[in-house]
């Protein structure tokens, strides 16, 4: 029998400190790099975009490969070529953590749209209190602490 599945994940993580260094001139270039990442691990991405101190991801994991490694993977090539790159100077490291939600099939657009509406969504909202918007939406306890 040949088995079926689908595992959609949003992905959200940030730069330590939550400092305000993915430069939006050079974020495109660093977008490319994670979705190759990605495609290396046998995920598909569906969307990818950020604002300057954090990044969104919605993909469909691949059932061999497991969510932590897919982030470990993302987070370690893309800071390797961010230094590399030149792109983003004052980048220093991605924060420790990361926040995921599945979402349905029925839920991907919604989803999508979201992500691709980060500038403008972050012009009234902060990214602290976003993250608290979707964890509690997910019903996920957290600690104001590690906020």
């Amino acid at each position: 029998m040949t088995s079926y599945r689908q595992i959609y994940y949003h992905i959200v993580f940030e730069t330590n400190g939550r400092a305000d260094v993915l430069i939006k001139e050079h974020q495109d270039a660093l977008y490319k790099y994670i979705w190759g990442i990605i495609k290396e691990n046998n995920c598909v991405l569906y969307r990818i975009n950020g604002v300057g101190d954090h990044i969104h991801i919605l993909c469909d994991l691949h059932p061999m490969i497991s969510l932590g490694n897919l982030v470990r993977d993302v987070k370690a090539g893309s800071s390797k070529w961010i230094k590399q790159s030149g792109y983003f100077p004052n980048f220093k490291s991605w924060r420790d953590g990361y926040a995921a939600f599945t979402c349905s099939y029925l839920d991907k657009d919604k989803v999508i749209n979201y992500i691709n509406n980060q500038e403008e969504h972050h012009r009234k909202i902060s990214f602290v209190d976003e993250l608290k918007t979707l964890l509690k939406d997910n019903n996920i306890q957290y600690d104001n602490r590690y906020l």
